[in-house]
């Protein structure tokens, strides 16, 4: 009896604490009977405190994670084994590498290695009978992904995000061309992508990074005097942190805050300067990385979440946040920069408040508004959490990606029977999925915007 077949799905890190819309993706499809197996551009993350996170990384084939020499001899045995078909992907690497527009001068080598490292991987998952390739992250683990797709002789797709479509774009062009299909965590992505390459929307599907909602129920809030604010993420310049702490030492001593930011990077150092800069020390704690357990907790407790999004300087910006869709799934309310494809979520004085990027007056005043008026929080608090019910539900956008996969590569549950009874006779539409340990992961996304070199 030959080797069931499978969809190979792959990201940078896989699993990491700061890409939970991944893994819960991974859960959710497995759920309605699809047959995942997972590849990792780097060695997954380990210890992350939860037992089937743990099965997850065991089981996750690493590309870079055995070292560079053995990167190297699996490429070669790939080459010896498959002469013919190797040398067609690589000349295809090497073309791409130096004809592309989309592939600084700085990137060609880089492109060349991530196309040996394709071989390699192609080598080392040729017993899996994978059928198809999805990549989340539209750079190295696109690429690794169609250069794999090549070699084996099966299509690709991939989801792009934020940092990967814009300062590391690489060979983006080339992609949606080769790609079976594009999946869109918003309309403004595919519209983006129109943008570089028409295309039918059928090979661009709109699929959110969705979150668990029956997991994450709204907590029964007690107004406070003190207004508690949290923000969780990377802490780089487009997330707007120093927007934030301006904003609230603007807020008069009448109105009392705490904030609370969660989360590490680059910018720490800075921000807690210019939290001692504004004299907000006893009312400013920072608390570096936490656990998705810790940071649902945090959200029973706040008042309001704020993440005033920007465009950075270097071009990076956010796609849809997927910790503002947790805020609003938790119950809370969110004020958000004003970006195209945050609009999608936060919608103006409906499900949230956004203001202009960089405009700390803007921000101050909305914060005044929020703490100042507990009908306006109630109203908020409860459409932002319809808005993710009808919307960005994991069980909704599993069934959308579940069927562009189907219709990429023709593997539907049937293949390998149906487990867990989730897909119905009629239109092959999914059920919900649902949460436990055979199931979608209930955490929330503590901190956001990993990277992938």
């Amino acid at each position: 009896m030959g080797v069931e077949p499978c969809i190979l799905y792959m990201s940078g890190t896989l699993p990491t604490r700061s890409e939970t819309f991944v893994y819960r993706e991974i859960f959710a499809l497995r759920a309605l009977g699809l047959p995942i197996r997972t590849a990792s551009v780097h060695a997954p993350d380990r210890d992350l405190g939860d037992p089937q996170l743990a099965r997850l990384a065991e089981e996750t084939q690493s590309v870079y994670g055995p070292g560079a020499a053995a990167l190297l001899r699996d490429a070669a045995f790939e080459l010896l084994s498959h002469p013919r078909r190797a040398a067609a992907t690589i000349g295809q690497g090497l073309l791409d590498a130096l004809c592309s527009a989309d592939v600084p001068l700085r990137r060609r080598p880089k492109v060349l290695f991530q196309c040996l490292a394709a071989l390699a991987l192609a080598r080392r998952v040729r017993s899996w009978n994978v059928r198809h390739i999805h990549a989340h992250m539209a750079h190295v683990p696109a690429t690794i992904a169609m250069y794999t797709a090549r070699q084996l002789s099966v299509r690709f797709s991939f989801t792009g995000h934020a940092n990967d479509l814009f300062p590391n774009r690489t060979l983006l062009r080339e992609k949606l061309q080769r790609s079976a299909f594009t999946a869109c965590i918003s309309h403004w992505h595919r519209g983006f992508y129109r943008g570089i390459l028409p295309r039918d929307d059928q090979h661009r599907p709109i699929v959110r990074c969705g979150v668990d909602t029956a997991a994450l129920r709204p907590a029964d809030r007690v107004d406070s005097a003190t207004l508690r604010v949290l923000t969780v993420c990377r802490l780089v310049p487009k997330k707007g942190i120093d927007v934030l702490i301006e904003a609230l030492a603007r807020l008069p001593a009448e109105a009392p805050f705490e904030c609370t930011i969660v989360g590490d990077g680059p910018q720490r150092a800075a921000l807690e300067a210019l939290v001692a800069a504004r004299g907000q020390q006893q009312r400013t704690r920072f608390l570096g990385q936490r656990s998705n357990r810790d940071v649902l907790e945090l959200m029973r407790q706040a008042d309001l979440f704020v993440l005033p999004c920007r465009v950075a300087g270097s071009g990076d910006r956010d796609g849809i946040p997927v910790v503002l869709m947790e805020a609003m799934a938790a119950g809370l309310c969110v004020i958000s920069g004003d970006l195209p494809a945050i609009r999608e979520l936060v919608q103006h004085d409906e499900t949230g408040l956004l203001v202009a990027p960089e405009d700390v007056s803007a921000l101050s005043a909305a914060l005044l508004q929020i703490a100042g008026d507990a009908a306006l929080r109630a109203r908020l608090r409860a459409a932002g959490r319809r808005r993710i019910e009808q919307e960005f539900d994991l069980g909704l956008n599993a069934g959308r990606i579940a069927q562009a996969l189907q219709n990429a590569c023709g593997l539907t549950p049937d293949a390998v029977g149906d487990p867990a009874g989730l897909m119905t006779d009629a239109g092959r539409s999914p059920r919900r999925a649902s949460s436990g340990d055979d199931g979608v992961h209930h955490a929330t996304n503590s901190v956001t915007g990993a990277r992938v070199r």
